[in-house]
């Protein structure tokens, strides 16, 4: 079990507990929505350039002879998504980004700049998450393509902003794999120009895809059944990151707020006991913290607000090792689904009815 290691003891908490932008009570939560209006903006079926010009960039992947394609990736859950994908085909899969590091501010290493010159196609998640490296790829890989996933798949219409990410910053939550529903747009672009890539690999790639639209599928019809077994006053998230506005918006839940690790210094007594008085106001019944960044302070807001603390959620860090079975994005979000849903009162057993390992094999380099 992999552990961020934080110095000193205790961390400054930047706390947000302002209600998501839906307005929804405690006892009129939405329904899980079945489209991609998923957004706060405007009407997400109004042609976006921005979205039309990022998925035109992904379908520019060219077949790649005489060597084997090389594909690199950022987060985690997108370069388990590609490497299996491509699974049992010559394709080379390289992630960049080092699970258990702040994706938003990774400064990507000179290192880095070799490899995405190297590339035929650099997956991003895009939506403004990794900008410096996006930046690396752009000034160092000339000749390769770069597509944006969350960007081709979103129309601004679908984009949710919130208290960690306002408008006025102009970059949206970017967390869009918390949703399994989304992931299907991410699925549908890497095999396009995995196939483009290796058209000779069509018919593996092609079952691949189908094995990753199920499961993505099986997840999200699991969590509508487990989330409905929750109390409606019961389904709000108060987690350490603002990772699930796309996963609360779909399946009808409320993210009232988040507690991010931002500085090494201590807060204050006062700063504490106003955060535990805003717990009880708005009715939490768990707080939800990570695993990878553990944080003392945050346990002690749970114990005296008298709400239980759980610290086992991750975001884009895979479980276990690379190799092991549930190093996957679907083993990453069954986890999380399972964790959120017994913690809010819920039964979670459809859950844990589903097979996360698909029997593919992942053979991408993940920094560590």
């Amino acid at each position: 079990m992999r552990r961020r290691v934080l110095a000193p003891i205790a961390i400054l908490l930047a706390v947000s507990l302002a209600g998501c932008s839906g307005g929804n009570s405690a006892d009129n939560v939405a329904q899980p929505k079945d489209d991609l209006s998923q957004g706060n903006l405007n009407d997400p079926s109004t042609p976006d350039p921005d979205q039309e010009a990022a998925a035109a960039a992904c379908k520019e992947a060219k077949e790649v002879s005489g060597r084997a394609p090389r594909i690199v990736t950022t987060v985690a859950p997108i370069t388990n998504l590609v490497a299996l994908m491509v699974s049992g085909t010559s394709i080379e899969v390289d992630g960049i980004v080092p699970e258990g590091t702040n994706s938003h501010t990774f400064e990507p290493p000179p290192s880095a700049a070799s490899v995405v010159e190297r590339a035929d196609v650099i997956f991003v998640n895009g939506l403004g998450l990794e900008d410096p490296t996006l930046e690396l790829a752009k000034a160092n890989a000339k000749n390769s393509v770069v597509c944006e996933l969350g960007t081709a798949t979103m129309p601004k219409g679908s984009w949710i902003f919130d208290f960690s990410f306002p408008m006025d910053g102009g970059k949206p939550n970017p967390h869009v794999w918390t949703s399994p529903f989304l992931i299907l747009g991410y699925l549908n672009i890497i095999r396009d120009a995995a196939v483009a890539l290796d058209p000779s690999s069509m018919e593996i790639i092609d079952a691949n895809y189908i094995k990753l639209s199920k499961i993505a599928m099986d997840l999200d019809a699991a969590v509508k059944t487990a989330s409905a077994t929750i109390a409606p006053a019961n389904r709000k998230l108060l987690t350490y990151h603002d990772a699930y506005a796309y996963f609360a918006d779909r399946y009808g839940y409320e993210v009232v707020g988040a507690i991010q690790p931002q500085s090494f210094e201590e807060p204050s007594p006062k700063e504490i006991a106003n955060l535990i008085d805003q717990v009880k106001k708005e009715g939490v019944v768990a707080v939800f913290g990570s695993e990878v960044f553990p944080s003392p302070v945050l346990e002690q807001i749970g114990k005296e607000a008298g709400v239980r603390y759980v610290d086992t959620l991750r975001d884009d860090d895979l479980l276990g090792k690379p190799g092991d079975p549930d190093h996957s994005w679907a083993a990453l979000m069954r986890s999380n689904y399972i964790t959120m849903v017994t913690a809010l009162g819920g039964d979670a057993a459809a859950l844990e009815a589903i097979k996360s390992d698909i029997g593919l094999v992942d053979k991408a380099f993940y920094p560590q």
